[in-house]
């Protein structure tokens, strides 16, 4: 379910320096993730927030089995 679909109240926006924090990478990475479609943003002013429960569903997805 995306963030169109619950009530605005539900949802639960991460700045960029947050967003980073809980994926434990550069600002800039997020940036570029953002910029690169891969993980959905919404533009507020000149800044961007970022609904939490998309940046849990892109670490669910980037997980990968090693041997």
């Amino acid at each position: 379910m995306s963030a169109t679909e619950r009530p605005l109240s539900e949802v639960r926006f991460l700045t960029v320096a947050e967003v980073a924090e809980v994926m434990r990478v550069s600002k800039m990475t997020v940036y570029r993730l953002v910029h690169g479609g891969e993980l959905p943003a919404l533009r507020v002013g000149r800044s961007f927030r970022v609904d939490e429960r998309a940046v849990h569903d892109y670490l669910g997805k980037a997980f990968i089995e090693t041997a």
